[in-house]
């Protein structure tokens, strides 16, 4: 019995060191697993191999329960734990694919029986690891039912536990019972703790537990107003997950888009995106944007559907496929009865409509964005933004109707159709003419000054929203929309009756008054004339009194403008000029501001080109027509009353003489009174025989007055770009600015050498001046002096060249060649000898600076040679004292007299080399030779006309490579390329 009970007690013994042994065993591997999930798969294996190989009797599952008695001792969620507790619930489901094992039931039920502990820690790990064992089960397990039945009762229970985290987990264990539809109160009871569960985790654990279903979907959309953003952002994914868009109802569908697209909160917003974009688009919708619409009912729900397309137009989903096109619609049919080729219109869907309202507002704000980055931005990336910009206005204008009696043509074909509603057919539907009266009533587009906190007008500040294309546009579409007589007239009128109603009380501010300014200023310039306006809402006498007049005297300078612009509108739509607007007019242009008076001189030009100068000075009171230039003219023009003293051409040649305008004279670009007023004189004078009252004496004048103005120091630095500070800009419109003003120069210079009429007696011969390559402008020149000659602007021109200090940029040496070129078509005349002596000299200096236009450089010697075949006595050089004469006169003062004077004017051309002794020196009474060659030019060795020998062509071979060479080390400024000492040096 000893002996027995000794070795009894040995094997419990041994029994009680195996158990020891393998719990430490148990716990090592448990330990390794707290560190990393990548040894997780190794250690599976490894424990599972431990579990076989240990014997029967040492009990694993007493021994596994036993080691993880630490795990439940503490409620916190350290990633250690939370991988220990991964790995416990992978072996166990591990343990559950072998066949007859007990292991998964034994340890459900420890856990069971641990989740009814006292211990709050117990009670959440023990829910924590079955929620996680039920997460990773296959569907193939084999668990008797009582053990599943015991599993959900107890689980139940815990949903009431009174710590939220057990109650979560509690949940996320039962989500797998609540799919089976024999377990219907599993669901009521989620559903009935959704509805009154306070903490937030437990909310969102429900929420995703949630099976999808008639009722729960109920629940599940309340849960987007959820005050926790987390659970709101759950919501909207179990919605994209379980739900497809077929299941929900309209309402549904509008409810979810309508409060996701305007969360507060970024992640549920985008949480909502994802559903809309990823579940309904693709996969419900194949990627079709008006498919998507018409789960929505956009009839009803305009904004929802408005909002969905909005973003799938940021978002890039919605694309247009190369044969899409509004065009479509308007379906091409033959008219049999009068045989001509017309347009059926198909109706559009409500869904279709709508789509393409979004979609061409929204490439119309991408064109104008990326516009608008362009002209902020310079370089590369201005010319990106310019190619996008372009790329969207000419998809837009593909997608368009081609013109806009067709857009007219579709929006009428579905006013009638019953199944549109005004809010969906903003561009396509019955209320086009709503449209039009937005367009006419939308405010002009301001912003807030930063520094003085005033209201700016963005746009000309003139035109219906700031643009004259827009303007047009509108006026356009209006006109097609109210196509009857007089409707467009009426419509526009009744507009400005209620836009003037706070200006004639005097209470409106300067935004109302341009507003109401620029409407008007679309009716004067559609309408047929003033007759049309009677009898409408507002009277042209009306208009006239209490509006226009009135807002040409208004304290704000920008209602002045838009007010003087229909003015001189309204005096081109009478009959006769009327006597009010024209002294309006000409107050305007005398005392207003530079801005005002830009426009006020346009209107002026306008009426008197349009009516005649007789007829508009006779509506003031003038009958006699006033010389130009005369001492009473300048004294009565100059009046700052604007009162009718003098004439109109004298009161705007009066604007010519003036020096007094104000600084801000900058409109429109670079628009100028000055310029202005020289445009409005260059149009009569080339349009002189249709204004008898212009009289042929007065042209000279005139004529001289526009050269002055454009060849004044005032006026010439900003013709041209990237010189005297003036900016460049993109390569294309800087070619486009230098040859306009090349274009002018040649111009203005022709006018200036071409008769513009005959004086009595002139037979037509040529004067004696003309014979001799002088003035040919028909008139006796002789007794003007050299500042009123070709001679003395050929002087001017010279120096400005010799003056020019940016000769090498691309914008100097442009500046430059286009005042040569002007240069060589001026005339000198042999009587002037001392000009024409100066002038050879500065062409002698000239010639240096032209390297890259060979035709230039011809012109300037051709020139040269000419005017030393009219120099009576060319080896007679001027004096300094002489020089200095002459630039005086031409106030020229500050140009450097002693480099002039010390030039050589009989410098011969560069000295050719003597080939071989035979050669002989080349002539140097050459017509060339006071013209030194540049450096290109000069250093080549002419062609001899005898056959060289071979010794010969190596020479010259030798005398061509060394000329280059000695060309590029030469400046510029040289008119000497080659020097004696090389060309003895080249002879030796």
């Amino acid at each position: 019995m000893a002996k027995s009970a000794r070795g009894e007690e040995a094997e419990k013994e041994e029994a009680r060191s195996g158990r020891t042994q393998l719990c430490e065993r148990i716990g090592r591997i448990l330990n390794e697993c707290q560190h990393s999930l990548a040894v997780h798969g190794r250690k599976l294996k490894e424990m599972g191999c431990l579990r076989s190989t240990s014997h029967p009797d040492l009990d694993f599952t007493h021994c596994w329960t036993s080691t993880l008695s630490p795990l439940f001792a503490t409620v916190k969620r350290a990633p250690s734990t939370e991988r220990l507790v991964r790995f416990v619930a992978l072996f166990a489901v591990s343990e559950a694919a072998r066949p007859g094992d007990a292991f998964l039931e034994d340890f459900l039920r420890f856990l069971l029986a641990s989740s009814a502990a006292s211990n709050k820690a117990v009670r959440f790990r023990s829910c924590q690891i079955v929620s996680e064992i039920m997460m990773q089960l296959p569907d193939d397990a084999e668990v008797s039912d009582e053990l599943w039945d015991e599993l959900v009762e107890c689980m139940k229970g815990r949903i009431q536990d009174k710590i939220p985290i057990v109650r979560a987990f509690a949940v996320r264990a039962l989500a797998r019972f609540a799919i089976d539809a024999e377990n219907g109160d599993v669901v009521e009871l989620f559903r009935k703790s959704l509805s009154s569960e306070s903490n937030v985790e437990v909310r969102k654990m429900l929420v995703l537990s949630m099976p999808p279903s008639n009722f729960t979907s109920l629940d599940i959309i309340e849960r987007t107003l959820d005050p926790n953003e987390s659970v709101r952002k759950a919501a909207y994914y179990v919605l994209a997950n379980k739900f497809p868009i077929q299941t929900l109802s309209i309402k549904q569908r509008t409810v979810i888009l309508q409060r996701g697209l305007v969360d507060r909160s970024p992640a549920v917003k985008k949480e909502c995106t994802k559903l809309m974009k990823d579940a309904w688009l693709m996969k419900c919708c194949n990627g079709d944007p008006i498919s998507l619409l018409k789960f929505l009912d956009v009839e009803t729900y305009e904004l929802v559907g408005e909002a969905v397309i909005d973003e799938l137009l940021r978002s890039g989903m919605a694309h247009v496929q190369e044969d899409q096109s509004i065009r479509n619609f308007l379906v091409p049919a033959f008219e049999e009865n009068k045989g001509q080729k017309g347009s059926s219109i198909q109706v559009m869907e409500p869904e279709v409509a709508l789509y393409w309202r979004k979609l061409c507002r929204h490439l119309q704000m991408e064109a104008q964005t990326r516009g608008r980055d362009a002209a902020a931005t310079t370089g590369t990336e201005a010319v990106v933004y310019a190619a996008e910009a372009s790329d969207r206005n000419e998809l837009l204008e593909r997608i368009l109707p081609a013109t806009v009696s067709d857009f007219v043509k579709l929006i009428k074909s579905h006013e009638w159709h019953i199944g549109f509603q005004p809010g969906n057919c903003c561009y396509l539907g019955r209320v086009a003419a709503e449209f039009v009266q937005e367009l006419l009533h939308a405010p002009l587009e301001h912003e807030i000054d930063e520094e003085d906190g005033n209201k700016v007008v963005l746009g000309d500040g003139i035109n219906l929203g700031g643009d004259r294309d827009w303007a047009k546009a509108v006026a356009e579409l209006a006109k097609y929309v109210h196509a009857s007589p007089g409707e467009f007239e009426e419509v526009v009128t009744s507009v400005i009756e209620e836009l003037a109603r706070p200006c004639r009380q005097r209470d409106a501010d300067f935004l109302q008054w341009m507003h109401c300014l620029a409407v008007t200023g679309l009716l004067l310039e559609n309408a047929r004339s003033l007759l049309s306006l009677q009898g409408k809402a507002i009277n042209p006498s009306e208009l006239l009194q209490t509006l226009l007049l009135p807002a040409a005297k208004h304290i704000h300078v920008d209602v002045q403008r838009a007010a003087v612009r229909n003015l001189g509108l309204f005096g081109l739509l009478e009959r006769r000029p009327r006597e009010d607007v024209l002294k309006q007019l000409r107050l305007s242009f005398v005392s207003g501001p530079s801005s005002v008076s830009i426009v006020a001189a346009k209107a002026l030009f306008d009426l008197a080109m349009w009516h005649g100068p007789e007829e508009v000075d006779k509506a003031v009171g003038l009958n006699s027509f006033e010389q130009i230039g005369t001492e009473k003219q300048n004294n009565e023009s100059s009046s700052d009353d604007g009162s009718p003293k003098s004439g109109i051409l004298e009161l705007l040649y009066s604007g010519l003489e003036r020096n007094d305008w104000d600084e801000c004279t900058e409109i429109d670009g670079l628009e100028t009174v000055g310029g202005v007023l020289a445009e409005g004189f260059a149009k009569m004078l080339l349009q002189s025989k249709g204004y008898p009252s212009l009289s042929s004496s007065m042209h000279p004048l005139i004529l001289e007055k526009l050269i002055t103005f454009y060849f004044s120091e005032e006026t010439k630095l900003p013709r041209w770009p990237g010189m005297f500070g003036n900016p460049g800009g993109v390569p294309k419109v800087v070619s486009n600015l230098r040859r306009r003003a090349t274009q002018v120069s040649l111009f203005m210079l022709q006018m200036m050498q071409t008769s513009l009429y005959k004086f009595p007696g002139e037979n037509g011969e040529k004067s004696s001046n003309d014979k001799s390559g002088g003035n040919r402008s028909g008139m006796d020149l002789d007794h003007l002096d050299i500042d009123s000659r070709e001679e003395g602007l050929a002087i001017r021109l010279a120096v400005e060249v010799l003056k020019c200090h940016v000769k090498r940029t691309a914008a100097g040496k442009s500046y430059i060649l286009a005042l040569c070129r002007v240069v060589v078509s001026l005339r000198f005349c042999p009587s002037q000898q001392d000009a024409l002596k100066l002038m050879r000299m500065l062409l002698n200096q000239m010639v240096g600076y032209i390297t890259s236009d060979n035709q230039v450089l011809k012109d300037l010697k051709s020139m040269a040679t000419h005017l030393k075949t009219q120099d009576e006595d060319p080896n007679r050089l001027l004096s300094s004292d002489q020089i200095k004469f002459l630039l005086g006169k031409l106030e020229l003062d500050d140009f450097d007299v002693e480099a002039l004077a010390k030039s050589d004017v009989t410098t011969p051309a560069a000295r050719t080399r003597t080939v071989t002794k035979k050669h002989t020196k080349t002539d140097t009474s050459s017509t060339d030779e006071d013209i030194p060659l540049p450096a290109n030019v000069a250093s080549r060795t002419p062609a001899l006309v005898t056959t060289r020998s071979q010794r010969t062509s190596k020479t010259e071979a030798m005398a061509r490579i060394t000329g280059k060479v000695l060309g590029m080390s030469t400046s510029e400024e040289e008119s000497e390329v080659t020097s004696s000492e090389s060309s003895s040096s080249d002879e030796s």
